[in-house]
């Protein structure tokens, strides 16, 4: 039961619980950050199950395509922690190094074996994407590069996309079109216009944590001259621009309800609108200047609250798309 709880509070915090001693597996769900990886592996079902809406199912390649994107995303953690510690970002002060151990920063890993297990990934990866391509051809593959590209870039250099205030862009494209559409396309063999469309709002959801995290990260990133997305806006646009998006979940939604793209069971999502209004509510009043008694993440603040509204929006937004697939429900 005792590893069963460290398990659980890691993937709940991104920590340990206090006092608790380091297992094998608490190491690894720590060093790769597997708490925010549930957002790939609901990007993928809107995928599978839209697919699934269209009469199309085929479950080991969904399974593989699900195991080798959270792979994808788990590596894709670790080089962006080791190229941040590298080009001297992730420092004491800053917020990365504050709310769960660091990869190097900590000392958990080397900077020898982090490459190494990005390589081993990579090469796994490689072999899913192989075995994908023959089922379903060299689309599978231009997926597949299109979603390394930008998340390698994403702080590696020299395109560095995060420091030039595209990063938010390439989040919303990998976890939105990309990993959807990808997604449908592995188990349909074909790309239609109604997945791209139907990949837009989680692919927002997913947008609104990392602005979160970025507006946490304002004024530390202001000094680097990280140029994110908060920071080219400025605070006030910057958060007007966050309250926007998260908005259009909403309204995507119900616009491709409206369009009959997906299924009005999707509308289940709504119920997440509380949710909603206390995100609003956060995105209004400043941060405390000391953790909140109970606060799970800290110092994060405002990422913390858009990836409470994301779990609920985006797990209401699968369960209304996986209804709409039977004729019971369907009206």
């Amino acid at each position: 039961m005792g590893m069963l709880k460290n398990w659980k509070t890691v993937l709940d915090t991104g920590n340990l619980p206090e006092g608790a001693r380091m297992d094998w597996l608490s190491k690894w769900l720590i060093l790769t950050r597997a708490e925010v990886i549930s957002m790939t592996i609901t990007s993928a079902l809107v995928g599978a199950i839209i697919a699934l809406s269209a009469g199309k199912y085929d479950i080991l390649s969904t399974l593989l395509v699900i195991a080798a994107l959270c792979l994808a995303h788990a590596s894709n953690n670790l080089i962006n922690d080791y190229f941040d510690y590298k080009q001297g970002l992730d420092t004491p002060d800053y917020e990365r190094m504050q709310y769960s151990p660091h990869p190097l920063g900590s000392g958990l890993i080397s900077e020898k074996k982090l490459l190494g297990v990005f390589a081993l990934f990579g090469l796994i990866e490689f072999a899913v994407a192989c075995y994908l391509y023959t089922k379903a051809g060299w689309p599978v593959f231009a997926f597949a590069v299109a979603g390394f590209l930008l998340s390698v870039f994403y702080v590696a250099p020299p395109v560095k996309l995060k420091y030039r205030g595209l990063g938010e862009l390439a989040i919303f494209l990998i976890w939105g079109p990309l990993i959807t559409v990808g997604t449908y396309f592995t188990i349909t063999r074909s790309l239609d216009a109604g997945a791209w469309l139907a990949s837009i709002p989680y692919g927002i959801v997913v947008t609104n944590v990392i602005l979160g995290k970025h507006l946490d990260k304002y004024t530390k990133d202001l000094e680097k001259g990280v140029k994110t997305l908060p920071v080219v806006l400025g605070w006030k646009r910057a958060v007007a621009f966050t309250r926007i998006t998260t908005a259009m979940f909403f309204v995507s939604v119900a616009l491709l309800v409206f369009f009959r793209i997906i299924s009005p069971l999707s509308l289940l999502c709504f119920f997440a609108f509380g949710r909603y209004l206390k995100f609003m509510d956060v995105l209004s009043s400043k941060k405390p200047e000391v953790k909140p008694e109970g606060f799970p993440v800290w110092p994060l603040w405002y990422v913390v609250w858009a990836f409470w509204f994301n779990k609920l929006a985006g797990g209401l937004f699968i369960l209304g798309l996986f209804l709409g697939c039977f004729p019971l429900f369907r009206f």
